[in-house]
């Protein structure tokens, strides 16, 4: 390969970080190389150095906590270690363009959309405020955003988690770079959009002739995306080959482990006569867009249309669908965490829709959620025993004498050290943190957990984990989930029946094997047709079937 060809060059990379009194090593000596045009996907396990080792080449490391990266880091001849704040600043965002994997925390929640992404255009390219809107426009329209023109004075709560990501996209699209780091651009999207949105990357690349770096998790999104994939943990490159070569003759056995890593089986059986512990009929809410002079409202959205659902004790309803299409806030409307109506709301037989807040308190604690983002849903203020503590003391359910040994009890359950206990939220890694989120909500017994997007975020050997820690607790005390997700593969391993929603309308429902073997609606087919892993089952099941034949 010529010299000519090569634009990122790492060579004996170290990346380390200071702790106390002591020097934590987070990255050994790596060594990789990113040709013009190609793709080099980087995975691992969460802490194995992926998105650490970008973010050093890119000098985006807080200099409070870490030491200056030892090695070298060529872009286009040039050593990015080397450069001035003035001259790496000149690269950032207009050779080399990031998307980063929080969108929430890397968009300013205090600046339009708009300003955010011609921010980019104003600095490197000096356009004028007209000219940076058009273009911004263009770019929103280019990442599939819906009638961008509305979006242009929104603010990034407004959004949900798959726009933001698409204005994250936009932004480090929106000078044209020569490399992209994507760190993993697609964990919070929907199959349909993490499929366009990967489309995406690539017919730019191909126009462009831009390189790219993907950091992901998800081996089934490597496998379409990558040309060479690269394979880091505990901050060491164990293997670095071609695509096609890794997954057919990986050479570390760790390789291997994480393409066995992949979900798999299903939930044991629900028993014939299961009790329904959850049943609502045609729930509805809307929110109001604009209102009147005497704040009546004139106009308002439906997120959620007339659906009604049952689950059983001990049974798992997953519900899927593009962000956006009212998964969530189903789950939040029936914890009355959001404002709805509908014909009623029974929880283990008891009218619950037409409570209070007073009243509907003690149903809480046998009504729990688990969250999205366990580290936006921890308190960084709290201890591990103190958050998961709260719940009890708020319902009364334990005194001193066995508080302590409630909380370890709970702790030994989701498979965590109970010596941890008295340590935060920080200190943990993302599967760790969702495990405390689990352990927040099991320890007050409850009969139903709606576990909204719990592995999304997760590495897939970790993502085993949590499923089989589901499983098993879900077979030990006959609790019921509502699953939300958009992972379809986890879906399929822990569902036993499938809600299909689409603009906040139920389009399809059925048994979990029934609906992914023959789903009925067009729009379930296109969901499943965009994942990844299912494209694959069905190739392996039509060889198979060519083979017998």
């Amino acid at each position: 390969m010529s010299s000519d060809n090569i634009l990122l060059d790492i060579r004996n990379l170290y990346v380390q970080f200071k702790q106390g009194g002591s020097i934590a090593t987070a990255v050994h000596g790596v060594n990789l190389r990113v040709n013009k045009g190609e793709t080099l996907a980087i995975v691992g396990e969460s802490g194995s150095g992926k998105s650490v080792s970008m973010l050093a080449a890119m000098q985006l490391l807080p200099t409070d906590v870490s030491i200056v990266p030892q090695g070298t880091v060529e872009f286009k001849g040039r050593d990015l270690l080397q450069m001035k704040p003035a001259e790496i600043r000149g690269v950032r965002g207009n050779h080399i363009g990031m998307i980063f994997q929080e969108p929430m925390t890397s968009l300013n929640p205090l600046h339009t959309i708009e300003k955010q992404i011609a921010e980019v255009l104003y600095i490197h390219k000096g356009l004028s405020r007209a000219q940076a809107k058009s273009r911004v426009i263009e770019l929103l329209d280019l990442v599939g955003i819906v009638n961008p023109e509305s979006k242009l004075t929104s603010y990034p709560h407004q959004l949900s988690g798959g726009q933001k990501q698409r204005v994250m996209i936009a932004m480090a699209l929106a000078n044209e770079p020569e490399l992209l780091i994507a760190d993993e651009p697609t964990t919070a999207l929907d199959v349909t959009v993490q499929k366009q949105v990967l489309e995406l990357i690539k017919s730019l690349q191909r126009k462009l002739g831009m390189a790219v770096i993907l950091i992901s998790h998800d081996l089934n999104v490597v496998r379409h995306n990558a040309d060479k994939i690269a394979v880091m943990k505990n901050g060491h490159l164990l293997e670095v080959q071609s695509c096609n070569r890794l997954f057919k003759q990986p050479e570390h056995p760790y390789t291997q482990q994480l393409i066995d890593s992949e979900p798999k089986g299903s939930p044991a059986p629900v028993e014939r006569d299961a009790t329904p512990v959850l049943e609502a009929q045609n729930i509805c809410v809307e929110f109001p867009i604009k209102k009147n002079f005497w704040g009546r409202t004139t106009e308002s959205f439906s997120a959620v249309k007339n659906l009604s659902l049952t689950v059983k004790a001990g049974e798992t309803v997953g519900i899927v669908g593009e962000s956006g299409s009212g998964k969530t806030t189903l789950g939040l409307a029936l914890l009355k965490l959001l404002g709805s109506h509908s014909d009623f709301i029974r929880f283990c037989g008891q009218r619950c829709d037409e409570l209070d807040q007073k009243g509907f308190r003690p149903l809480r604690k046998d009504m729990q959620i688990v969250f999205q983002d366990p580290y936006g849903s921890l308190s960084p203020r709290m201890s591990v025993a103190q958050i998961i503590a709260e719940g009890l003391d708020v319902h009364g359910l334990a005194d001193e004498s066995d508080r302590e040994q409630q909380i370890i009890d709970v702790l030994r359950e989701v498979d965590l050290d109970p010596d941890t206990r008295h340590r935060y939220p920080h200190e943990f890694s993302g599967g760790q943190r969702q495990r405390i989120s689990i352990a927040r909500a099991l320890v007050l017994k409850p009969k139903l957990i709606i576990l909204d997007e719990p592995t999304s975020a997760l590495d897939r050997t970790v993502q085993i984990q949590v499923i089989a820690l589901l499983k098993k607790l879900q077979l030990k005390y006959g609790i019921a989930y509502l699953f939300i997700s958009h992972d379809l593969a986890v879906v399929k391993a822990l569902s036993h029946r499938v809600l299909v929603m689409r603009h906040g309308e139920l389009v399809e429902q059925g048994d979990c094997h029934a609906l992914f073997s023959s789903p009925e609606n067009a729009y379930t087919r296109q969901l499943l047709d965009a994942a990844y892993f299912y494209q694959d089952e069905q190739k392996s099941l039509s060889s198979s079937t060519t083979n017998e034949a």
